[in-house]
């Protein structure tokens, strides 16, 4: 993993982040209504210090299912609250009495029927409410610098980078799958392929968005780039003949979006020009990809958080906002300060 490009210069201040659960909340929002009726039981649980999987396989246990019929629609941080839906898949049994489910650091908060599988990625996006602590009692995070990242992170929004959780600790899910590309090791875990999979790609995607901070094009609309319609996963190329003022106008409207690509069988179909250069640098990995049958697939580069907000307190500085899913909160917070993760 290389250092990334920030969009604002590199932070000076350093703030402590998760210090205790209660600093990183997180609640998810699926963007619909559970149906109330179906052959899937629906849980609403809040969770502190636990792991997703961990949970979701000690509901499915409870319930009297394999963890094969238990869905989700993201992994949450385990050092936070936070609030998620997991579902059962149960057609003609009756809803389990989770009244009785007992389980350190959970809690019940709703149960439901719902007429289909709660999918991976199946969700709008999350809630955030994040407590940066001072690092020391002589090094206040209110600063007139901080005061002014903040309000160029609200008009500019900041680079939708994967940050370290996505590459495992010390980055090793990305050292095993530059192994596996180079034909070094072979990988038959089919969780840990995936993992793998994920982090090759994610590591082109940071790249190739560093580098467009780096040429100042993050915010220009370029001829050949792959543009994306904001809420949608519909995209287009700007060929000739698209007017590129008209699209730079949308584009500051954010009503489209630039993306980068996250590598597949048909990367180089759908590449842009401005970053055919560092996807062709890493023709290991695309051909890995081609050999597992993974789709390309393409990615906002640019993030604004929605309803974001702010407040100093004696204990450093509380963020709320909103991002879409796949987006990380720790993309936004280093663009504010250096992050001491304790």
């Amino acid at each position: 993993m290389q250092e990334l490009t920030y969009l604002q210069s590199p932070p000076k201040q350093t703030a402590l982040l998760k210090a205790e659960c209660a600093d990183f909340i997180v609640k998810e929002h699926l963007g619909y209504e559970m149906s109330g009726d179906g052959e899937f039981v629906a849980v609403k649980i809040r969770k502190t210090d636990a792991n997703t999987l961990f949970v979701g396989e000690k509901l499915a246990h409870f319930a009297g299912i394999s963890d094969r019929n238990m869905g989700y629609a993201g992994l949450k941080d385990r050092k936070a609250v936070t609030e998620q839906w997991f579902c059962l898949q149960m057609p003609g049994q009756p809803t389990p009495d989770f009244s009785q489910f007992q389980l350190d650091g959970v809690e019940i908060l709703e149960v439901t029927r719902h007429n289909r599988k709660i999918r991976t990625g199946s969700l709008d996006g999350n809630y955030f409410e994040v407590l940066l602590r001072n690092a020391s009692e002589n090094h206040k995070l209110e600063t007139d610098e901080l005061k002014v990242r903040l309000e160029n992170l609200k008009i500019h929004g900041f680079p939708n980078y994967f940050t370290e959780q996505r590459f495992g600790r010390d980055g090793n899910n990305l050292t095993q799958a530059m192994r596996w590309a180079n034909g070094e090791i072979k990988v038959k875990d089919r969780k840990k392929r995936s993992f793998y999979l994920s982090a090759a790609r994610s590591e082109v995607f940071n790249l190739v968005v560093a580098d467009r901070i780096q040429k100042g094009l993050l915010h220009q609309v370029q001829q050949g780039d792959v543009l994306q319609l904001n809420g949608s996963h519909s995209w287009f190329v700007a060929d000739e003949t698209e007017d590129l003022n008209t699209l730079q106008m949308r584009l500051e409207n954010q009503d489209i979006l630039l993306t980068a690509p996250l590598i597949g069988e048909n990367s180089l179909e759908t590449t842009a020009l401005l970053e055919r250069d560092i996807v062709l640098q890493h023709e290991n990995l695309l051909t890995l990809m081609k050999q597992e049958r993974l789709k390309s697939a393409r990615r906002p580069m640019l993030i604004h958080a929605k309803e974001l907000s702010w407040q100093f307190e004696h204990e450093g500085l509380r963020l709320k906002f909103y991002l879409p899913a796949g987006s990380y909160a720790t993309a936004l917070v280093r663009e504010l300060v250096k992050i001491d993760e304790k």
